[in-house]
């Protein structure tokens, strides 16, 4: 059964501190969805976790909204960066390669896509905190289990902020 967690993340480190935590979470295989308004920071926080695991701050990381996906492969781990925001059916998914191989999977716009809800280990709902520049109201869905180890990862950090 799938748990939820909710963040307040307060500045753009705070987004960096929690694709840093993820990094040290996400195997092979995973998927991560991540939903949200547009400008809610889907992008920079996918930005951010491909960075790290790159071990590359200075990465070069273009947004997939054409190309519908960008591809990397790590030192451990192939990753593939999706937007769905203009699929229009199953049919170009299985054309873009989603379907195949053991990747970690960074998804943005899943409801276009459905069938990855019952396989993520993670989804994120991002949402603008109104009248913050910068601060994002966070839902983070999974197993109990992956939420414990995700707020050990993120107990040092202040800009990273559980609501109660």
């Amino acid at each position: 059964m799938a748990d939820q967690t909710r963040l307040k993340i307060i500045s753009e480190q705070g987004t960096k501190q929690l694709a840093n935590a993820f990094a040290q979470l996400v195997e092979a295989g995973d998927i991560i969805l991540l939903s949200g308004d547009l400008g809610a920071g889907k992008s920079f926080f996918a930005r951010s976790l491909i960075r790290k695991l790159a071990q590359d701050e200075d990465l070069e990381v273009p947004s997939p909204t054409f190309a519908l996906v960008q591809p990397y492969q790590f030192a451990n781990i192939s990753c593939l960066h999706a937007d769905l925001y203009r699929l229009s059916d199953e049919s170009e998914a299985e054309e873009l390669g989603l379907f195949d191989g053991d990747n970690l999977m960074l998804i943005e716009w899943p409801d276009r896509l459905p069938e990855f809800s019952e396989k993520a280990r993670f989804s994120l709902t991002i949402k603008n905190i109104v009248g913050e520049a910068q601060g994002r109201d966070l839902t983070v869905t999974g197993q109990t289990k992956d939420l414990n180890k995700l707020a050990a990862l993120l107990e040092s950090s202040s800009d990273i902020i559980p609501f109660t």
